[in-house]
Order: structure tokens, then sequence, then C-alpha cells
């Protein structure tokens, strides 16, 4: 396991995050347990979580485990947690304003039996609370110890440029990490929000790196999901669908996968993996899992680093096709400028 920079923090964590979204719904106890101790055991650091996540349970769960561990264990841990969606059906149980904020943070501090976690996020952006207000209220979590860092999540380029922005001018601590959709499925962020981190020195801390399972090979052209997978309970499940996510495109990405992970000899799982995670600005990947046996399977991706020749098949195949303006070639030339000066 290899260990960088949170973001421009000066905290490390290991290159693989353990995501618990499963930890109480798809993923009992003791199965939980069983996936902590196997990721601290392998060198894994950051844990991250939710408030939603089964609804508290999976901080439950988590906080359970840190109590019942030794404290030379659970001291490695980087604990991260979010808050912005609703626990509850009143009008302000929900956003970034200071008043949900603070009861989110104080509620998921209680369910972790913890009196700080290293890093608070919010999960989405809050297009009716001013962002000087949420800044605000997070510089303040900071202050009276109950976060270390802060971070966002699912923020756009321009969202996330003027939180950076704000934070900076009005003096307050900025954010250290994003948490976007990334994968070879999924690789929009790279036109602005990949920049924008760079830009903001922010660490990247991708989610669902293997689009949701596509990746892993689990999926064939010619056969809808069935049985004990995501897809084959519910094929119409979110972003991942069978029938939204089942393009060409992701077909030929997959062959190409499979390509790399038969010539090198690993898992088409591990190839997903060592690509997102050394992508530029990437500081942790999410591994998300509902068996030990899934995790084992995901955390041999730790170190791999895939050659040139092998990225380039995976970006040709993945490649989103940009029309010339803005993304595209046309758009990149106007962009761009030799040391000429041209």
């Amino acid at each position: 396991m290899r260990y960088r920079r949170m973001g421009n923090s000066g905290c490390a964590v290991s290159e693989l995050c353990l995501g618990t979204m499963t930890f109480g719904a798809e993923t009992d106890e003791a199965g939980s347990h069983a996936q902590l101790d196997l990721f601290v055991e392998s060198g894994g650091t950051l844990v991250d979580t939710a408030d939603v996540y089964s609804a508290g349970t999976s901080e439950e769960i988590i906080g359970r485990w840190l109590a019942d561990r030794p404290t030379d264990v659970t001291d490695q841990v980087v604990l991260a947690t979010k808050g912005r969606f609703p626990m509850g059906d009143g009008p302000n149980d929900s956003g970034l304003s200071t008043r949900h904020l603070t009861r989110a943070l104080d509620g998921s501090l209680a369910r972790l039996g913890v009196d700080a976690v290293d890093l608070y996020q919010v999960h989405a952006f809050d297009p009716h609370t001013p962002l000087e207000e949420t800044l605000r209220t997070l510089d303040g979590f900071v202050s009276a110890g109950k976060i270390h860092y802060y971070g966002l999540s699912n923020f756009t380029g321009w969202q996330l440029t003027k939180a950076v922005h704000t934070a900076r001018a009005l003096g307050l601590r900025e954010p250290v990490t994003l948490q976007p959709q990334y994968s070879l499925i999924v690789r929009e962020i790279e036109w602005e929000v990949v920049p924008a981190a760079l830009d903001a020195g922010m660490g990247l801390l991708p989610w669902s790196p293997l689009g949701g399972g596509w990746l892993s090979g689990k999926y064939t052209r010619d056969q809808r999901p069935s049985g004990d997978t995501r897809l084959g309970d519910d094929p119409g499940r979110g972003m991942e669908a069978w029938d939204r996510r089942g393009s060409d495109r992701t077909w030929r990405i997959i062959d190409a996968v499979d390509t790399v992970a038969r010539g090198r000899g690993v898992s088409m799982a591990e190839v997903a993996l060592a690509w997102v995670t050394n992508r530029p600005a990437v500081t942790s990947t999410i591994l998300g899992a509902r068996t030990t046996e899934q995790l084992a399977a995901n955390l041999k991706a730790a170190g791999l680093v895939l050659a040139p020749e092998e990225e380039a098949v995976l970006d040709e195949a993945s490649d989103l096709g940009a029309t010339d303006y803005p993304y595209g070639e046309l758009g990149l030339d106007q962009r761009s400028r030799d040391l000429a000066g041209r």
C-alpha cells in the first residue's frame, strides 16, 4: 500500500480508501467489521462513510468497531464522513446551512463514538444556502476541534473554484479534497473538475471507480444481469442501470480492460482501479464491497501501476469523443501556446 498527502494537507492516507455505503444494507455488522479488519491489516487507513448511509447505521457499525479494537489499530484510521442530505422530514433537515450541518455533524460524532473526525465533507452543493455561510461553518468546526479538515463532494468545476476563492477572500481554511464519481466509464470530470482541483491543490477521492461493477467483468453484452449482483437485484439501479450504461462505448471499454488484464495476468478490477488511482490529482480511490472476498480482490490493486502503452489502450477505448469546442482538438489548440509565444 502506498500513501499520499490528502490534497493540500499534511495528512497522509492510503492510496485505497474503504467506502462503507454497504454497511448495514448489503453487508451485516459482522461482515462490515471483517472488512474493516482486513482493510487496516492490508495497510489501509482512510475509511469513508456518511450520515445517510443506511440511515446512520453505517456510522454506528464503524463506531462499534472503533470501540472494540485496540487503540494502536484505530489510531491509524483516518476517518471521513459526510453531511448534507436529509435525516429527517423537516424543512431544515437537509442542506448546507449552519443549522443543519451543526446538527448533522453532532449526530455523526455521536454515532461514530468519537470527539472529532479527520475529514468532514459536504455531500453535494446546496443552491439555497450562501456559500459563505457553509464555509464559515466548516471553518468553525475546525476551530472547535470537531473536525481536522473539510472537503467537498459532487461539486462541479465552477462550484469547487468558487468555494476555494470564497474561502481565500474570507481568510478561512480551504477544502482539501473533492469526492467525485470517476472511472473509465465516467471521465467527464476531466474537462473542468480535475483541472479545477489541480489548480486548487485539492486531492480527489473517486467513488464508483468500477462503474458500479461494470468494469469488474461481471456482466456480458448478450445476457441481462440476474442473480446475486446489484443489477441482478435491480436492473434499473440509478446511474449504473443496465439500459442506461450498457452502451457500445461501455462494452468497448470493458473489452479494453479485459485485454490489459489478460496481458498483465491480473483481474479486470485491478486494472480499472489502477487506472483511476494513478490519474492526476487522485489521492485515494474508494473501494465499495459487499463481501470481504470482494474487498480482498480489490485490495490487490494497491501499488499496481500500468505501463504507458496499457494506459493508452484504456484511454483510447474510453475517450469521450468531445466535439471541437471547447474540449475537443480545436478548442485545446486555441488555448495552447509554445515557448516561441505562438
